[in-house]
């Protein structure tokens, strides 16, 4: 597995030392033609963080992503890393709910649903997790898998250590019902070849994961191996890697 990004070299900050906040992003795959497809979406120019780039969907993890209802299981190596990534304060609950959080952000900026219907529709249950209970479908852990986790480098206007996830399409409940949500940042929604991404204006880190994916895709097409998962971060005004 190779990374390119890491050989690059950027002047970051000085800045004050600011905490990562805990993020999640979902890589929804589509395999369809010669190469396969990512959803990907344009972040608003207006905005502090990443302005105008094509990014995953993704963002913060909430309280809420704690305790809302799910389905299935974490694969148990993925689980394993991601309580292991969290230190003293790692547990399966916390590892679920970064997993929670890539897809509930999913559903808020493509309107996609990662899950399965079947649930009774409610209007109980947290309020940032509404539409997945009125539209009983109950978001599936089994459907994901941990494939990169990397920390916003210091001197940046914001901060996370992002974990990133990747879903096979099939999971998606309501695949026609594909929006951008201004509100939620992603002012246009679209997948995006392989093959097509010359042009495309995306962050180092995302072409550093979309280069990963592609190698992970050749030995694990299936994406159900027991692989090392790279963490990537600034030291010493250089990209490092190690694997979890």
């Amino acid at each position: 597995m190779t990374l390119k990004f890491v050989e690059k070299q950027k002047p970051f900050g000085p800045a004050p030392y600011t905490r990562p906040r805990d993020a999640a992003t979902l890589i929804l795959l589509r395999k369809t033609g010669d190469a396969p497809e990512v959803l990907m979406g344009r972040r608003a120019k207006t905005l502090v963080f990443m302005p105008n780039m094509f990014v995953f969907p993704g963002g913060r993890t909430e309280r809420a992503d704690l305790t809302a209802p799910r389905t299935g299981s974490l694969h148990p190596a993925d689980a394993d890393r991601l309580v292991k990534g969290m230190g003293a304060k790692g547990s399966l609950r916390r590892a679920e709910a970064l997993v929670m959080s890539a897809i509930r952000e999913t559903h808020e900026e493509t309107g996609l649903f990662i899950g399965r219907n079947g649930a009774a529709p409610s209007s109980k249950g947290p309020e940032s997790w509404r539409a997945f209970t009125q539209a009983g479908v109950l978001p599936d852990l089994s459907a994901i898998r941990f494939i990169a986790r990397a920390i916003t480098p210091p001197g940046r206007p914001r901060r996370f250590d992002t974990r990133f996830f990747v879903a096979d399409a099939d999971h998606v409940c309501n695949p026609d019902e594909l929006i951008a949500n201004p509100e939620e940042e992603l002012e246009e929604v679209r997948w995006i070849g392989f093959n097509d991404f010359g042009g495309i204006k995306m962050p180092d880190i995302t072409e550093a994961i979309l280069e990963l994916l592609a190698d992970r895709l050749k030995d694990d097409p299936d994406l159900t191996a027991d692989m090392p998962v790279p963490f990537i971060r600034a030291e010493n005004r250089r990209f490092l890697y190690t694997f979890e």
